[in-house]
């Protein structure tokens, strides 16, 4: 049952990393989309997805969506990010962004709103090509001197994505108990996967 499960979770990013008819998979210099899976070896959080819910960010677990059309309505069954990583790959007009809150959580504006709480940071957010041969980017947050992303357990046993600062404010108190990641990026054919994410 585990191995169904973790099969039917990293298809999706084992199918992106296909090779291409050259032979090698690369990928784009400037994708137009891409999802992000965390990469630290031996820890729970390796190869899980990141996902868009609750206005937050977590690795693992399902993207929070929502279409109010009664047909036609797109998948909404993975979190897609636009361009070089600054907003979500979504159908609802104004789309939605992603900033890092004061605390340092990773996070995104609701659907119809701009609203962003004074003090966050709007990046840089940054796609960055992975090496020739590589079917992997890497989803890069420098802001506020951050090295990356790192992902902070909740009461809950859910994992949170958080900017790699040393002075944020993280749900069990101490960025001890988080870790770091390096957050891979899988350039995808599928912009506009979902109309929003809430």
């Amino acid at each position: 049952m585990k191995f169904e499960l973790a099969s039917s979770l990293l298809l999706p990013f084992l199918a992106a990393a296909a090779p291409t008819d050259s032979g090698a998979s690369a990928p784009a210099e400037n994708p137009t989309a891409f999802t992000v899976m965390s990469s630290r070896s031996a820890s729970p959080i390796h190869l899980l997805p990141m996902n868009a819910a609750g206005q937050s960010f977590w690795l693992g677990g399902e993207p929070g969506t929502y279409c109010p059309l009664t047909s036609g309505c797109p998948p909404g069954n993975m979190t897609v990010l636009a361009g070089n990583g600054g907003s979500l790959s979504v159908v609802v007009p104004g789309g939605q962004q992603i900033y890092v809150s004061p605390e340092g959580a990773l996070k995104f504006t609701q659907a119809h709103s701009a609203y962003i709480p004074t003090g966050s940071s709007l990046g840089p957010f940054e796609y960055e090509a992975g090496a020739p041969g590589s079917a992997f980017g890497h989803y890069l947050y420098t802001g506020w001197g951050a090295s990356g992303f790192m992902a902070c357990p909740t009461s809950d046993e859910k994992w949170q994505v958080f900017a790699a600062l040393q002075n944020a404010t993280v749900p069990s108190g101490s960025v001890d108990d988080c870790l770091g990641f390096s957050a891979l990026a899988v350039p995808t054919d599928d912009a506009g996967n979902t109309w929003q994410y809430i």
